[in-house]
C-alpha cells in the first residue's frame, strides 16, 4: 500500500528542520554568522545616506515648517511610538522579502518535484518570478526612502538654517544604526540567497528581526533626545 505525500506538509516539516538546524549552527559561532550580515547593512545603510545627501542637494526646499518633537514642540510617547511604528513597518517589508526568499528558493522547488503537469510547472517558475518581485519592491522602497528623506533633508535645513552637510552628520547617531537594523534581513537574504542557501533563510529572518528590535526602540529614543539637541547646537549656536 502506498502512502500519498502531501508536497506542503512535507515542505512545512523539511523547512522547520532546517530552520533548526541552521539556528542551532549559528549558536556555535554567532559573529562570524551576523558579522557579514551586519556589514552589509551597514553597506546599505550609507549607500541609502548617500542617495539621501544626492537627493536633498538636488531638492529646492519646501515652504512647509516641520515640526521636530524635542526641538520647537514637547515630544511626547506618541511620536516615540509613531517612530517605532515606521521603522518596525520597514523592519517587517525586508523580514517578509527574506521569508519569500525561503519559499520561493527552498518551499517551492521542494514541493514542485511531488507534483505533475501545469502544477508542477508553476511552482517550478514561481519562484524565480516572486525573488524577482521581491528585488523590484525592495527596490522600490529604498527609491522611495531617498526621495521622501532627501525631500525632508533639504526642507529642514532651509527651515533651522544650517548647512546640508551639518544636518546629515547630525542624523547619524540614530539614523545609521536604525537603517542598519532595518537592512539586516535585507543583507542576509542577498548574501544567503548568493551563496544558494535558500533554506537557511527563514532562520536568518527570526535571527534579524531579534537583534534589530532592541536596535530600534533605543534609537527611536535618542532621535527623540539627543537629536533635537544636536540640532539646537547647529541652529543657535
Amino acid at each position: 500500500m502506498s502512502i500519498k505525500v502531501d508536497p506542503k506538509q512535507l515542505a512545512l516539516v523539511r523547512g522547520l528542520d532546517d530552520t533548526r538546524r541552521a539556528l542551532a549552527a549559528w549558536q556555535e559561532r554567532p559573529l562570524a554568522v551576523l558579522g557579514p550580515w551586519f556589514l552589509g547593512a551597514v553597506a546599505i545603510a550609507l549607500a541609502l545616506l548617500g542617495a539621501v545627501a544626492a537627493v536633498a542637494a538636488a531638492s529646492p526646499p519646501d515652504p512647509t515648517r516641520y515640526a521636530i518633537p524635542g526641538l520647537n514642540v514637547r515630544a511626547d510617547l506618541g511620536d516615540y511610538v509613531h517612530i517605532l511604528i515606521r521603522n518596525t513597518l520597514v523592519l517587517a517589508l525586508h523580514a517578509l522579502a527574506c521569508v519569500a526568499g525561503f519559499i520561493a528558493g527552498s518551499s517551492l522547488p521542494l514541493q514542485a518535484q511531488y507534483l505533475s503537469g501545469l502544477n508542477r510547472l508553476v511552482h517550478e517558475r514561481a519562484g524565480p518570478l516572486a525573488m524577482a518581485f521581491v528585488a523590484a519592491a525592495t527596490l522600490f522602497s529604498l527609491a522611495t526612502q531617498a526621495y521622501v528623506l532627501g525631500g525632508t533633508a533639504s526642507t529642514l535645513a532651509a527651515q533651522l538654517g544650517v548647512g546640508l552637510g551639518g544636518l546629515l552628520l547630525s542624523l547619524l547617531p540614530h539614523a545609521l544604526p536604525e537603517l542598519t537594523a532595518v537592512f539586516l534581513p535585507l543583507a542576509a537574504w542577498l548574501l544567503l540567497s548568493r551563496e544558494g542557501r535558500w533554506n537557511e533563510l527563514l532562520a536568518a529572518t527570526a535571527v534579524c528581526v531579534a537583534v534589530a528590535l532592541p536596535v530600534l526602540f533605543a534609537t527611536a529614543a535618542i532621535e527623540l533626545t539627543v537629536w533635537p539637541r544636536l540640532l539646537a547646537q547647529l541652529a543657535w549656536g
